[in-house]
């Protein structure tokens, strides 16, 4: 009978631990050979304290040198390395001879524009590179790897950035994943549904600067976890009182 009971008790946890198809796959209202057109494209803005690393250069180098920031000097082998621009409180840069540029709110390719006309009248057609030197995203949570990570280009997606930390964990809500976004001290929620294609179409599919991602663990993440929590403290309880009995048997 005690064997029976047993048997039952075990059928019971795994069916309860079993994760379904509904909870675990992405994108499952996609079908064969589906053709969607991904309309929402990403624009990064500058936001206050982003560091930005603007490079010029023109068919005159030697005309193009007061427009470029460098530490150090190129002795003993050591090259000078190029110093990036700290977007300050009122959103601006100082840029070498032209000043103060307000740059918060502007894409790359607008802060681009901006500075060839502000150019124009010291360089004939200067080539301006600029990057986001600080683009990083923070994936937080059930996830394989936990932790910051660098953005390299000028946009991530979710599913990119999910991706450089190992995945979800298969304890990971997948239809309920939050991303939290900065605009200048505001903190902005939003929620996205990983399990359907219309993901793509949300406003935090493409990650800016400095978001973070949440994944919630689910049910059975949270009672493992309680779990855990209490062998602990069973464990610990049962190693006091077995010390205590040693070192009462030691005295007597």
């Amino acid at each position: 009978m005690s064997q029976k009971i047993i048997v039952f008790i075990l059928f019971v946890f795994l069916l309860s631990s079993c994760a379904s198809r509904k909870n675990v796959v992405y994108f499952q209202d996609t079908g064969n050979f589906e053709t969607v057109v991904n309309k929402n494209r990403s624009v990064s803005k500058f936001k206050v304290d982003d560091l930005v690393s603007i490079h010029v250069s023109s068919l005159n180098p030697e005309a193009s040198v007061p427009f470029n920031l460098f530490r150090g000097a190129a002795e003993g082998g050591f090259q000078a390395q190029q110093v990036d621009y700290l977007v300050d409180e009122s959103g601006e840069i100082d840029f070498p001879v032209i000043g103060k540029l307000k740059i918060e709110g502007l894409s790359p390719e607008e802060l681009r524009l901006l500075l060839r006309n502000r150019l124009a009248e010291y360089l004939k057609d200067p080539i301006i590179n600029i990057r986001l030197s600080n683009f990083t995203v923070t994936v937080l949570g059930e996830v394989t790897r936990p932790g910051t990570y660098p953005v390299n280009g000028e946009q991530i997606s979710i599913l990119e950035a999910l991706g450089l930390a190992g995945d979800l964990t298969i304890r990971g809500v997948r239809d309920n994943v939050l991303v939290i976004r900065d605009f200048n001290g505001t903190k902005v929620y939003t929620r996205i549904d990983l399990t359907t294609k219309k993901m793509v179409e949300s406003p935090v599919y493409y990650l800016t600067q400095n978001d973070v991602v949440y994944v919630e663990p689910n049910k059975s993440g949270i009672t493992a976890s309680s779990l855990d929590q209490r062998a602990s403290i069973a464990i610990s309880i049962a190693s006091t009182l077995i010390t205590s009995i040693v070192i009462l048997i030691t005295r007597n």
